[in-house]
C-alpha cells in the first residue's frame, strides 16, 4: 500500500514508534528509525523481512541534529514523505515540585521537537504535493491528569500545533492529523505500573488493571500494532480529507 513512499519516525527504536515503523514498513514504505538505546536490532529485524530501513541518532532536543536528520532521510531515500512524531519522555511531579530542567526537556522533545520536524519536512511534501503529518498526542492531549503538568501541557500543545499546521496545508495535498492513546503497554507505561506494584504490594497483572480501571473503561491496553494500523489509514487515499484531527484510540477514556 505503502510501496515508493518514505516514512520517518522518531523515537522508533522500541514501543509505539517500533510498532509503527514495523507496520508501515510491512506496508511497503522506506523507513528511517530514530531513538536512544538498540537501535541494531530493530534495523536487522526490518531488513530481515526485507524493508530499506535506515537510522539516524539525533537528539531531539537538539533542533540542529532534528533538522540533520530530515536531510539525511531525503538524501537516503530521495524524500520525506510521511513523517511520524512519536519521541517523547515523561516525569510524574506536583507543580511546584516540579524540576524545571525536566519541564524544559519535556517540552522539547514532546512538543518542540514535533516543530522542528514539521518545519524542515514539510516544504519537500509540499513541492512534490503529497505528504502525510502524522503526530502521536496521548489522551493527555484532550483531557488532563494530575502529576503530569509538562506532559499534559506538550501533548495538548501538540493538538494544536496539528490543528495549525493542517490548515495551512489544506490545499497542499499534505494532511496533518495526531492519533491519542490513552494507555498501551510500552516502557514508559511499565514504569508506572511497576510504582504501582511496589505502593500497592500487588503483582504486576493486578497492578495493570488497576492502572487501566482509573482511566480506561474497556480495561485492555491499546497496542502499538493497532495505531500502526491508524497510521496506515491516515497514509491512505481514503484519508486524504482527515484533516487536523486529534483521533483518539484510548478505550473510552476521553468518552467519560
Amino acid at each position: 500500500m505503502l510501496k515508493g513512499k518514505t516514512a520517518l519516525v522518531t523515537g522508533s527504536t522500541s514501543g509505539i514508534g517500533l510498532g509503527i515503523a514495523r507496520t508501515l514498513a510491512a506496508q511497503g514504505a522506506q523507513v528511517m528509525l530514530n531513538g536512544f538505546g538498540d537501535f541494531e536490532a530493530p534495523l536487522a529485524e526490518l531488513r530481515r523481512a526485507g524493508s530499506r530501513v535506515a537510522y539516524h541518532g539525533a537528539d531531539m532536543s537538539q533542533p540542529a541534529q532534528i533538522a540533520d536528520m530530515v536531510r539525511a532521510c531525503e538524501a537516503e531515500f530521495g524524500a520525506c514523505d510521511i513523517l511520524v512524531n512519536n519521541a517523547g519522555i515523561q516525569h510524574v511531579a506536583r507543580v511546584e515540585d516540579f524540576p524545571i530542567e525536566r519541564w524544559d526537556a519535556i517540552i522539547a522533545i514532546n512538543l518542540s521537537s514535533a516543530f522542528h520536524t514539521m518545519r524542515a519536512a514539510l516544504p519537500g511534501m509540499k513541492r512534490r504535493g503529497w505528504g502525510r503529518v502524522i503526530n502521536v498526542a496521548s489522551a493527555h492531549g484532550l483531557v488532563a491528569s494530575a502529576q503530569k503538568s509538562a506532559y499534559v501541557a506538550a501533548k495538548h500543545g501538540i493538538v494544536g500545533l496539528t490543528k495549525a499546521a493542517a490548515l495551512e496545508n489544506a490545499t497542499t495535498g499534505v494532511t496533518v492529523n495526531a492519533i491519542c492513546p490513552g494507555w498501551v503497554l510500552t516502557p514508559l507505561v511499565q514504569k508506572q505500573v511497576d510504582a504501582r506494584a511496589a505502593a500497592d504490594g500487588v503483582d504486576d497483572a493486578e497492578a495493570q488493571r488497576r492502572l487501566l480501571q482509573e482511566k480506561q473503561p474497556s480495561l485492555q491496553f491499546t497496542t502499538p500494532e493497532q495505531l500502526a494500523e491508524l497510521c496506515v489509514f491516515l497514509c491512505t487515499d481514503a484519508a486524504k480529507n482527515v484533516m487536523g484531527q486529534a483521533w483518539a484510540m484510548d478505550g473510552g477514556w476521553t468518552a467519560q
